[in-house]
């Protein structure tokens, strides 16, 4: 289930001949965001003082719907379609259908009943953090993606101190500004000359919250769920046998940092709340990264790459063995910073980095981690649980925006001449001889399965998202259809296909997926690959057109809460629940297969982000991060030793290579 991060879309939310992609800044909207703020007392404290409550929509978001039960069965069938022969889309056609009449309609109305008991939140918030925490497998690989900063355009300021300094400075900043309620609320503008100025918000502000989604709604302004929010800081995922637990503590006051595997803690908030000075913060982490110790023996950080509950049996050792209140000190921490000794050689490394590192220097049970490398390279890893990457995106920008416009320590700022031997303390923990061997045995594992990883990267700088729109074209349905033929090319099949989308236009939404390989792509893409001779360019730009056109559709139905996926994953955990046996359609070797995604995808394009990404979800199976900029398209995809990204890389150049062929006017050779 990991994903570079599942918010591609909340697409359509206004007239069904519409598209709009919300994703990186086109929706929080960083750039250009109209800060109406009124002059903040303490300037050094907050990001900005939005005029509009930060919560102010949340009680009036509606309601996530739960599809009709025979849309979500039309839904299921048209995707299975590009993936199964005759007999077999004949047999799974039969068994749902009888789903359909039988156990299916009395789970969907056992469904919509649960659901309008439970007003508050949405069908999907409750099974789906279940399935996260229940899993047993590592976080490493198998749920937490990354995002990785650009540079700060100011080059000196991308030293490792000064950088590090920045980014724990802003870090506080976006924190104060959250719970005081005066972070901007997270708005998509669909017309941000009506929505986004000073006078709509100095309106909205005095609708009650009741009723204030409504009024953005009439300005074609969407205001996004922010519930995630409250567990970006002071929060850990804890290991328990069988389901893991999500554990905030808002009142602590340090920074968890990390360097060679060993754990210092200091505070960064004062005790009346304020921001600790940037230049003690400075000689905190100066400290810290002059510090001689040696590189731990029995890095405790590599445990949490562990399968669940082998970590969850040695964090119960390690408190018996009376660690309990420093294993608290570290989950209660704001966040992670990980200082790496090592510099990034080039951006698969950065990935490699960011995505898994060594194991040793890392706390992947933070709800966040900030990474910076010895050279200044800087990333976001994220445990997934808690949420979908739209609190992290959003908590991304304002970093990298604040800390690229209002630095608050500078190349050659002198470090405050304070004792940061006293105020900084290096946590020890006492380890016994289990407990070390579950360390090396863990490092061994982690060390198995990151060595079986490949990263490769793409950019095709012949088109973008430019001439894709001006050919009429949607630019994400484009990429898609190239991973479709890519695949083609390389393993002759249309395979599952993943595409991450967020529902955050609901309360509580969390995804939705899109399932981007249909009869349409299935078509297009064996006409380019097959038979490139045999179709004239205006009839593969039809080809083009009718995916792009088919591809908007599932798009619009995703971010609307209307794909199939989610319906049938919640009626099979209300079946589960109640101990019911699982109607055979759960087990039909088609579910299975739709369900066993060789193609996991997710897209972002930010100001903020270099680039993204995570592992596949299956061993057979390739992650696939990627951006469609103004004219060039980029792509950074991991994979395990059955599939070879190279050649797929090489397969989707090439396809990307015929498609803006044919949108030229040019026949294909």
């Amino acid at each position: 289930m990991a994903s570079l991060l599942p918010m591609q879309c909340v697409a359509s939310l206004r007239k069904p001949g519409s598209l709009i992609h919300l994703r990186g800044a086109a929706s929080l909207g960083i750039n250009k965001r109209n800060y109406s703020s009124k002059k903040v007392a303490a300037s050094g404290e907050y990001l900005h003082q939005s005029v509009v409550p930060s919560m102010h929509y949340q009680k009036s978001l509606p309601r996530l719907p739960i599809p009709k039960l025979e849309d979500t069965v039309r839904r299921y069938l048209a995707a299975q379609k590009p993936l199964l022969d005759d007999d077999q889309f004949r047999t799974t056609e039969k068994l749902t259908q009888d789903f359909q009449s039988g156990v299916g309609k009395q789970l969907h109305e056992e469904l919509v009943a649960q659901d309008k008991r439970n007003k508050h939140t949405s069908y999907i918030s409750g099974p789906w953090s279940d399935m996260y925490l229940s899993a047993r497998d590592s976080v490493v690989l198998n749920f937490n993606p990354f995002m990785s900063f650009n540079p700060d355009p100011k080059t000196e300021y991308n030293d490792q101190l000064v950088r590090s300094t920045n980014m724990v400075c802003s870090a506080v900043r976006f924190m104060k500004t959250l719970r005081a309620g005066i972070l901007e609320p997270e708005v998509f503008h669909l017309n941000p000359a009506k929505s986004d100025t000073d006078s709509f918000k100095r309106f909205i502000r005095w609708v009650p919250s009741s009723l204030s989604w409504y009024g953005a709604y009439m300005v074609n302004a969407y205001p996004l769920d922010m519930s995630q929010y409250f567990r970006l800081f002071n929060s850990s995922r804890i290991p328990k046998t069988g389901r893991d637990e999500l554990f905030t503590d808002e009142k602590a006051r340090h920074l968890l940092v990390m360097r060679n595997g060993n754990m210092y803690v200091f505070d960064v908030v004062d005790k009346d709340g304020n921001l600790v000075e940037p230049a003690e913060i400075q000689s905190h982490l100066k400290y810290i990264l002059s510090d001689s110790a040696p590189t731990a023996a029995f890095p405790l950080g590599v445990l949490t790459s562990e399968n669940r509950d082998v970590w969850a049996g040695l964090r119960n050792k390690l408190v018996a063995a009376g660690n309990a209140e420093d294993l608290r000190v570290v989950d209660s921490a704001l966040f992670c910073l990980s200082l790496d000794d090592e510099s990034m050689k080039d951006h698969i490394h950065i990935s490699h980095n960011m995505l898994h590192g060594d194991g040793c220097n890392r706390w992947y049970d933070k709800s966040f981690s900030i990474i910076l490398t010895k050279d200044g390279q800087a990333a976001i890893n994220f445990e997934h649980s808690w949420g979908d990457g739209v609190a992290v995106l959003r908590f991304q920008n304002e970093i990298f925006k604040d800390t690229t416009e209002k630095p608050l320590v500078h190349p050659g700022s002198a470090a405050a001449a304070v004792d940061s031997s006293s105020a900084v303390r290096r946590l020890q923990f006492n380890l016994d001889s289990e407990v070390e061997t579950g360390i090396q045995n863990a490092k061994e594992n982690f060390d198995s399965a990151v060595s079986k990883l490949t990263i490769d990267a793409l950019e095709f700088k012949k088109g973008g998202k430019q001439q894709l729109k001006k050919s009429k074209l949607s630019p994400d349905a484009i990429a898609q259809l190239a991973f479709q033929m890519g695949f083609l090319r390389q393993y002759g099949q249309t395979v599952a296909t993943y595409e991450s989308c967020s529902t955050a236009a609901f309360r509580h939404g969390r995804t939705e997926t899109i399932r981007p390989a249909s009869v349409h792509t299935q078509r297009c893409a064996h006409a380019f690959v097959c038979e490139p001779g045999q179709h004239s360019v205006e009839q593969l730009q039809g080809l083009l057109s009718e995916c792009s056109k088919y591809h908007g559709q599932l798009t619009r139905e995703a971010a609307m809460g209307q794909g199939f996926d989610r319906h049938l994953f919640a009626m099979k955990y209300l079946a589960n629940s109640q101990s019911q046996a699982l109607h055979s359609l759960y087990s039909d070797p088609a579910y299975t297969a739709i369900n066993h995604n060789i193609l996991s995808t997710s897209t972002l394009s930010s100001p903020a982000v270099n680039l993204g990404g995570f592992a596949p979800v299956v061993p057979d199976g390739f992650g696939v991060g990627y951006g469609v900029h103004d004219d060039w398209i980029g792509c950074n995809v991991s994979s395990y030793p059955d599939r070879n990204v190279h050649d797929f890389l090489q397969c989707v150049h090439k396809s990307l290579e015929d498609i803006f062929t044919v949108l030229e006017g040019k026949a294909l050779s």
